[in-house]
Order: C-alpha cells, then structure tokens, then sequence
C-alpha cells in the first residue's frame, strides 16, 4: 500500500476536474457519460460521487487510498491506517480490541473490523474530551 502526497500540480489538476465532476453531481440521473479517448462511457453516480471525493482531497494536498472493505490487511498495514506503531496494533489485537486471524505466525486484519475499531476509539477519545471541556467550564478556566 504505498500512499504519496499528491505534488502542485497534481492537487491543481485535482481542483479544475472537480469543479467538472460537481456539475454533473447536480444532476439527478442515475449515470453519467464520460468521454474517454474515442469511447464514451457510461458510470455510475456512485462512482462519479467518490471519484468527486478523492480530486476533493487531491485537491487539498491529502493523499488518498481506495481499501475494500473485505481486504485483509497485515499487521504494518494496519498501523500505517491508524497511525500508530505495528506493536501497538499487536498489543490490541492480542487484548481483543480488534478481531484478526492467524494465518500460521502472521496476523490478518479485515479493513472493516480496523474502520470499526476506529470509530469506536474516536468516539472514547471524543467523550473524554467532552468531558474534560465540561469539567473546565465548570471549574471556570475559560473554556466556553
């Protein structure tokens, strides 16, 4: 899985395709037609729709990565998503955070249950900050 940050130009060319792609997301039909060399094709508006999402990022100089959702992913994989280290991804999965298989000595992890342990550590991390933004407020330490 190699991720690189899209260059100026890139994110330039990213920006002119996306105003194109978001007129034909105003329209209301169920596809759209892509000329394509001499070939017009016909694409589905939910690909028309994510394709809009990634020049959106491109455009703002994120890199992107397309994962299914049933893709397995190794131990490393999983850390480079999360953006911690690969021990710490093991240490979860040995303490059930996250389920895996064990595929002889190496560990699998579906993408789908790394996005489900995510939300739910965002969502930990979002309610003790909660907490801690109310618990200031009444302290009166300025926080409003």
């Amino acid at each position: 899985m190699n991720l690189a940050l899209p260059n100026k130009r890139e994110s330039q060319l990213a920006k002119s395709a996306l105003l194109a792609f978001r007129g034909e997301l105003k329209a209301t039909e169920n596809t759209t037609q892509l000329r394509v060399g001499s070939s017009t094709i016909e694409i589905p508006r939910q690909a028309i729709e994510m394709f809009s999402e990634i020049l959106n990022k491109m455009a703002n100089g994120e890199a992107v990565m397309l994962i299914p959702l049933h893709k397995e992913l190794t131990t490393q994989e999983a850390a480079d998503i999360l953006g911690v280290s690969r021990p710490y991804v093991v240490k979860l999965l040995e303490e059930g955070e996250i389920p895996h298989r064990k595929l002889r000595r190496h560990r699998r992890i579906l993408f789908e249950d790394l996005m489900e342990y995510k939300k739910r550590s965002d969502r930990e991390v979002d309610s003790a900050l909660d907490a801690l933004t109310a618990e200031a407020q009444e302290l009166g330490m300025g926080y409003d």
